[in-house]
């Protein structure tokens, strides 16, 4: 049976961190990266916009070229999924059936797209955006010539992948089952930009949109809505979110949430094992210590060094700030802080003008902002949101305000 010191279960964004956080705080055992898919580490954010664009080839993804990890000593077990853990024997066994051990683990598994309940969602034709073999059968078929494209779901995977397949020249619907796109992530202000941004370059999106079945016989054809209306479709893209891959763990005994729970120091109730990423859920202090997961480069490689920190006994509790970024046409949205339960929005700037923020507040407090093209909105936003500050509202919308002059000095 193979063992290694760490293993590491998951080689995305914050697998990749892990790995490379341990050998740069002087870590010297083995350590092994359990992959599922056949690729060393690579970025999943430019998979729904550059990569598919044709802007980035697959290489330039690379977190690390894969010759990097062998000058570490790091190792890899590609094309592989962990399908049980043995946490009391200290094994985790493998799809093909290999058992191997380990010392501690850091899972750092992501989530799996999550899958339309109706008829036809596993037709042919019908994809998610996940990974680099989703977006290359995708690719193959705009390749081949096809011209109605269905999206589902109105969160930041669908509406990148709408800008980057209207630019394309394609015909797009997005369908959204809520009233407005982001609904859960952001306020009406940014929804509402959104919406006209997209329709202005020739999306047809619908809101209040609920699907009742994909309709085709090996192949999608069409996408039938609740009120019997069939929207011709040679591809359907699924972007409704994802489901956490815990299962292994939490058939082992692992406590659940919203995803695998972890402590201040992303170790799950199991012992010698940690969780990252997507997959982990915690008490965040940006979120008035609510429970939840946090998908974003940012919290996968940040809860990967912070159990590196800890496992080479320097532990200290995970504390950073989140932030988040979206890509459309020539719009750059970047947002700092959690807006969760906010209670007031100021919107600072003028969107016809394509630049402006949306600030979110909860009892006076700034909790977060989105800001689309006003990057020194974000820079010094941000500071704001660290310190609980609790600006006039006059001046946080006047944009010739600094923000950072709102600040509380210490």
């Amino acid at each position: 049976m193979d063992k290694a010191d760490i293993v590491i279960v998951g080689a995305g964004h914050g697998g990749a961190q892990c790995a490379i956080a341990l050998r740069q705080n002087g870590f010297t055992g083995t350590i092994t990266v359990i992959g599922r898919e056949p690729e060393y580490p690579y970025e999943r954010p430019p998979l729904s916009k550059e990569y598919f664009a044709r802007e980035k080839t697959f290489e330039r993804l690379y977190i690390r070229p894969p010759a990097f990890w062998a000058e570490k000593d790091i190792a890899f077990v590609l094309g592989r999924e962990v399908v049980a853990v043995d946490a009391a024997a200290k094994v985790l066994t493998l799809d093909n059936g290999a058992g191997f051990a380990y010392d501690r683990i850091v899972w750092a598994t992501g989530g799996d797209p999550r899958r339309l309940s109706c008829a036809g969602a596993d037709l042919a034709g019908v994809h998610a955006v996940r990974t680099r073999a989703d977006c290359d059968r995708l690719m193959a078929q705009v390749d081949d010539g096809i011209r109605n494209i269905v999206v589902i779901g109105g969160g930041y995977i669908g509406l990148e992948a709408a800008a980057v397949l209207s630019k394309a020249g394609l015909r797009v619907t997005l369908l959204e089952a809520l009233p407005r796109v982001l609904a859960r992530v952001a306020g009406e202000e940014l929804s509402a930009f959104y919406q006209a941004e997209h329709r202005a370059h020739g999306v047809d999106l619908r809101l209040g949109a609920a699907v009742e079945s994909l309709e085709g016989k090996d192949h999608v054809t069409g996408v039938r809505l609740a009120d019997g209306e069939v929207i011709p479709a040679d591809a359907v893209i699924v972007g409704i979110g994802i489901v956490p891959a815990v299962g292994p763990l939490i058939a082992a005994g692992a406590h659940g949430g919203p995803g695998v729970v972890v402590d201040e120091y992303c170790r799950t109730s199991l012992p010698d094992i940690y969780a990252i990423g997507d997959c982990a859920s915690f008490a965040c202090a940006y979120a008035g210590g609510a429970e939840m997961r946090v998908e974003s480069v940012q919290n996968a490689n940040d809860m990967a060094t912070c159990v590196a920190k800890a496992i080479c006994g320097d532990a200290q509790p995970y504390k950073a700030f989140p932030w988040f970024w979206s890509n459309q046409y020539d719009l750059r949205l970047q947002t700092a802080g959690i807006s969760r339960d906010f209670d007031q929005t100021i919107l600072r700037g003028d969107p016809e003008k394509r630049a402006f923020s949306v600030i979110y507040l909860k009892d006076g407090r700034v909790i977060a902002l989105d800001c689309v093209n006003m990057v020194k909105d974000y820079v010094q936003g941000r500071k704001l949101v660290e310190a609980g500050a609790r600006p006039d509202p006059a001046s946080l919308a006047d944009v010739l305000q600094a923000l950072k002059d709102l600040a509380p000095t210490a």
